[in-house]
C-alpha cells in the first residue's frame, strides 16, 4: 500500500526507486501508469492530468500512450517472434503500418544487439536477451516516461551488467525520455540517476541526488538501509 506519494520527475532525468523488499517501489510504477489503479490522487505527464478517483478509459489509454514498462520476468509473448513482439505495440497501440512499425522495430533491436534474432521467439533467448527485447519493445514505443521494474532481477552478474550498460547509454541519448527503476543495483543508482528515492512501507521517506542519499542522508532509516548495503553481514 502506498501513502502521500508526493513525486516530481522532471524531462530527460533519471530516477532510481531504492528501499527494502516489499515496500511499494513495484507498486509506484504501476500505479503511474493504471497497472494498479490509486484510490485517490492525481498524475500529470506532459499536459494531461488525470484524477485517479474519476479517469476515463480514453484518459487512461492517452496516458499509457506517454509511458512504457519493462517487466522483471520480461512478459513476452511467447507464440510470438521477437519481431512481433515489437511490433505488436506500435500497430494496436500506437495505430502505425506493419512496414513502418518493423522499420522501428528493427532499429531498436539492433541497438541492444539482437538484430540477427529478429525470427527467433522468446524461448530460443537467454534472460538476458529477453530483456534486452523488452527494453527493445518499450523504447519504440518513444515513451515520455520509460518504467523499468528491477530488470537485471532475473539475471546474473554478466547479463546484469549488459542490462545495465544498455540503460546507461539510454540514459545518456536521451534527453526529453524520463526514466523511473526499482532497483536494488545501488552503482546504477549513484552513477547514472539524477535523483535517487529511498521508500519505505509505503512511503517515500528521502530523495535527493545521489550524492545527497548515500553521503548525506537526513533521516536514519534512509542511513541505515545504506549502511547495510554496504557492509552486508556474512554468516559462516
Amino acid at each position: 500500500m502506498l501513502n502521500s506519494i508526493d513525486l516530481d520527475v522532471e524531462p530527460g532525468e533519471v530516477v532510481s526507486l531504492i528501499g527494502p523488499s516489499g515496500t511499494g517501489k513495484t507498486t509506484l510504477l504501476r500505479t503511474i501508469n493504471f497497472l494498479d489503479p490509486a484510490d485517490k490522487g492525481t498524475i500529470t505527464i506532459d499536459d494531461l492530468t488525470l484524477d485517479y478517483e474519476n479517469a476515463t478509459e480514453s484518459e487512461i489509454i492517452n496516458l499509457r500512450r506517454k509511458t512504457a514498462m519493462v517487466f522483471q520476468n520480461y512478459s513476452l509473448f511467447k507464440n510470438k517472434t521477437i519481431l512481433e513482439n515489437v511490433t505488436e505495440g506500435l500497430i494496436i497501440v500506437q495505430s502505425k503500418s506493419q512496414s513502418e512499425a518493423e522499420a522501428i522495430a528493427k532499429e531498436e533491436i539492433d541497438k541492444v544487439g539482437l538484430g540477427d534474432k529478429l525470427n527467433d521467439y522468446p524461448y530460443q533467448l537467454s534472460g538476458g536477451q529477453q530483456q534486452r527485447i523488452g527494453i527493445a519493445r518499450a523504447l519504440a514505443l518513444k515513451p515520455r516516461v520509460l518504467l523499468l521494474d528491477e530488470p537485471t532481477s532475473s539475471l546474473d552478474p554478466e547479463r546484469s551488467a549488459e542490462i545495465l550498460k544498455i540503460l546507461q547509454n539510454v540514459a545518456l541519448s536521451s534527453s526529453d525520455m524520463s526514466m523511473l527503476i526499482t532497483t536494488h543495483e545501488m552503482n546504477f543508482a549513484k552513477h547514472v540517476s539524477n535523483k535517487v528515492v529511498f521508500m519505505e512501507k509505503g512511503e517515500i521517506v528521502e530523495q535527493g541526488t545521489p550524492d545527497q542519499l548515500f553521503n548525506h542522508a537526513q533521516q536514519e532509516r534512509t542511513r541505515n538501509f545504506i549502511q547495510e548495503l554496504e557492509n552486508p553481514l556474512y554468516i559462516q
